[in-house]
């Protein structure tokens, strides 16, 4: 299946579009989304854990770099588990686990939608406006994504410049309004909250701000000079990203208290415009998130439909077209959203970002092993940075963990069945698939 339109022909992306893609995909929602929930468990050191989660992101980008670089190719994150461990159950697992991650961003990100949208009525975040929101956004990405490519293209370049500006602008007048200090004005209760898991905690949920970057390599057939340029693109994306986040943490943390943020959490941006910027800054920063929410569901969603549907030609996922008309994409273009409109009318904010920081960074440790046990020397990669970005996944994740299971062991439960459901239908499905193709 190649129904792809003109825009998306190889060669099609430039060294700029192609930083201009991954920056409008991973600034944005990501940030406003998230904010709170770093602050809640990071504490006084959260502008920080956006720092640390850059880094720990500059380290698992060296794993797609050094693939991007060998195979461009339009399948991404799919291809690269495939070369690395064959079809197999692995591949087809944690290829899973990354579409089920940017679907859990998905409805994350339409949570956030609602939430922000609501500070112009002066309705709590409680109401049941939030999840109503948050579906109805899913849906009209849906319409958007089933318009065709060139939408999807023309709505993507228009919105990336427009919301990166206007979130560095927000930065820039806050900070402004801090005197340029740089010095967060956190509270005392901060002091409470010291670096050790709650930090580490914190870095795992922020990375989901940067993970983005990942999308970039579902267009290496697109970008001119792929062997070089995919890399660059991650890279330049990565920077700007760090920059922006530092700038909007340490915006917010010069604003409010830690114990306002934390109180806010779901609209944490919109909060820290408040106290010197007034109800205008509020207005502003709530215009922002909903351009930032709309256009980075309707992109994302488009990338998980074509991920999937690249699994399904390779063989290694299930589908059932359930009656429904067209090609596979658009089914699972379908699937995509049913899963996430599910997920943001019945979990909350800190759950749904719980659930999606676990499943990236199970994948993200598989494919540095991967590539580590097999691939390094045919794609001359440094063995000591594959296990550096391994270790650096793995103490995250195990703090991430550890703090979840005091506060709330439920989450555990959930992830935990899911990866084993994941596994072991994965598991299932291709020996089956085995016996019936022979």
């Amino acid at each position: 299946m190649d129904n792809r339109d003109n825009e998306y022909k190889s060669g099609s992306l430039s060294l700029l579009g192609t930083i201009g893609m991954g920056t409008g995909v991973m600034i944005g929602a990501g940030i406003f989304a998230l904010t709170g929930q770093v602050a809640e468990l990071a504490g006084a050191l959260f502008p920080l854990a956006f720092l640390a989660a850059g880094i720990i992101s500059g380290f698992s980008a060296y794993s797609y770099i050094k693939m991007s670089n060998a195979y461009p190719s339009a399948g991404g994150i799919a291809m690269y588990l495939k070369r690395a461990y064959g079809r197999s159950t692995m591949t087809g697992a944690c290829a899973l686990l990354m579409a089920f991650s940017m679907v859990i961003n998905e409805s994350l990100v339409g949570r956030t939608f609602g939430t922000y949208t609501l500070q112009l009525f002066n309705v709590g975040e409680d109401s049941y406006w939030v999840p109503v929101l948050a579906v109805g956004l899913i849906a009209v990405a849906f319409l958007v994504n089933i318009s065709g490519n060139k939408v999807i293209g023309s709505i993507s370049k228009v919105t990336a410049l427009l919301k990166i500006g206007s979130i560095v602008a927000f930065a820039a007048a806050a900070l402004w309004a801090g005197g340029f200090s740089f010095k967060p004005n956190l509270g005392a209760s901060s002091s409470e909250m010291l670096p050790g898991s709650g930090f580490l905690a914190g870095v795992a949920v922020a990375i989901l701000a940067y993970k983005g970057f990942t999308t970039i390599t579902n267009s290496g057939e697109e970008v001119k000079d792929p062997h070089k340029n995919v890399g660059r693109a991650i890279i330049a994306s990565l920077g700007i990203c760090l920059v922006v986040y530092m700038l909007v943490a340490f915006a917010v943390a010069s604003n409010l208290s830690l114990d306002r943020i934390v109180e806010a959490k779901n609209f944490a941006l919109a909060e820290a415009a408040r106290p010197t910027l007034g109800e205008y800054g509020v207005w502003f920063t709530v215009a922002i998130a909903i351009v930032a929410t709309a256009s980075g569901i309707i992109a994302s969603i488009f990338a998980v439909s074509r991920m999937l549907a690249m699994l399904t030609e390779m063989e290694i996922i299930p589908h059932r077209h359930f009656g429904m008309p067209g090609g596979i994409q658009k089914h699972t273009l379908v699937y995509t959203v049913v899963v996430a409109a599910t997920l943001a009318a019945f979990f909350d904010l800190t759950r749904i970002a719980s659930l999606g920081a676990i499943f990236y960074l199970v994948m993200d440790i598989a494919v540095h092993w991967g590539v580590f046990r097999n691939l390094r020397k045919e794609i001359d990669a440094n063995g000591a940075i594959l296990l550096t970005a391994a270790a650096l996944d793995i103490v995250v994740l195990g703090a991430f963990v550890i703090l979840k299971g005091t506060s709330d062991p439920l989450i555990l439960v959930v992830a935990g069945a899911g990866l084993l459901f994941t596994f072991l239908g994965e598991r299932f499905f291709l020996k089956n698939h085995r016996m019936d193709r022979q």
